[in-house]
């Protein structure tokens, strides 16, 4: 019960301090009067990607790599075999032709760099972390030349900053939420793991992916109901971008990430690419650059079959 509770106000912890530090980054760059396509491709990406980056470096830091690795590679299958899943189930939305011009190309680049690494050897070393981090910074000024208005368009409709008491104290608030958060979930995670006899692989790729994708579930099912603008698919592939190149790399530097469970490079770093492939086809069948209820159900069902083969 108490590895639950920890588990529990983890996330709580984790959410909280994440939307926290959001609001504090924007308030504070909009104070600086750095441009919305700065602070969208910077500031918010990262603030969005914090929980994920927290978690991981904690659990490499104690010594449970399985457990940073698992995070980010359910996640990256969360965010589509599920989160995106519901979306398209609960509304057809269009998809941008930057689908296929960068997203979903640059996710695949990510994902098969990732596989390269850690399959080559079970390690992510930190000159490969550093790597990571140089094709995320590419990537970013890509997209900041070329694809700035599609950037604005993504962004909060946030133009007044807060006081600069209620940044400080977002900041601060937010900082120990994400702290306390990764302790409380990494230990909770680890005695669960523990007691009920499963990898610490088995618990991050379920349980610790699942709850970090909450934040992200979460806003996009309120947008739907609340029939606010589609919802771009692309947000979900950048999180996952993001997930691999920025939250994998940082951690990697500052520890190198050795694999324990050898199941993450013979079962779920392939589901992770295969998911992620699906998109492609699913995008493009029936209907062009359309994602509707039927894809949904083919997400979901994708993603219930790799649970299940993972608790097995």
């Amino acid at each position: 019960m108490q590895n639950f509770l920890f588990i529990v106000l983890g996330l709580v912890f984790l959410v909280g301090g994440g939307n926290l530090l959001l609001k504090s980054a924007v308030a504070f760059s909009l104070r600086l009067n750095i441009s919305k396509i700065i602070i969208g491709m910077t500031i918010v990406s990262f603030a969005t990607s914090a929980p994920e980056l927290i978690v991981s470096i904690q659990a490499a830091l104690d010594g449970f790599p399985d457990l940073a690795l698992g995070n980010v590679v359910g996640s990256n299958i969360a965010n589509l075999g599920l989160v995106l899943a519901i979306i398209i189930i609960l509304g057809n939305i269009d998809v941008r032709p930057s689908f296929y011009v960068t997203d979903w190309p640059v996710m695949m680049v990510a994902s098969f760099m990732f596989f390269g690494f850690i399959y080559s050897d079970g390690e992510l070393s930190r000159w490969e972390g550093v790597v990571m981090v140089i094709v995320l910074f590419l990537f970013l000024v890509y997209l900041l030349r070329f694809q700035q208005p599609a950037i604005v368009e993504d962004l909060p409709d946030t133009d007044k900053p807060l006081p600069l008491y209620l940044a400080v104290l977002y900041l601060g608030l937010g900082g120990l939420g994400l702290w306390g958060g990764s302790e409380l979930l990494v230990d909770g995670a680890v005695g669960l793991a523990s007691k009920f006899g499963v990898s610490d692989r088995v618990i991050g790729i379920t349980v610790i992916s699942i709850g970090t994708s909450i934040p992200e579930s979460a806003a996009s099912v309120i947008a739907v109901i609340k029939k606010q603008k589609a919802i771009s698919v692309g947000n979900l592939i950048g999180s996952n971008i993001f997930n691999l190149l920025a939250v994998l790399g940082i951690t990697s530097i500052i520890t190198p990430i050795t694999v324990q469970d050898q199941s993450l490079l013979t079962n779920d770093v392939f589901w992770m690419l295969a998911i992620s492939f699906a998109i492609l086809p699913l995008v493009f069948l029936p209907k062009g650059l359309r994602l509707g209820w039927r894809d949904g159900l083919v997400l979901l069902i994708l993603y219930m079959i790799f649970i299940v083969r993972t608790v097995q």
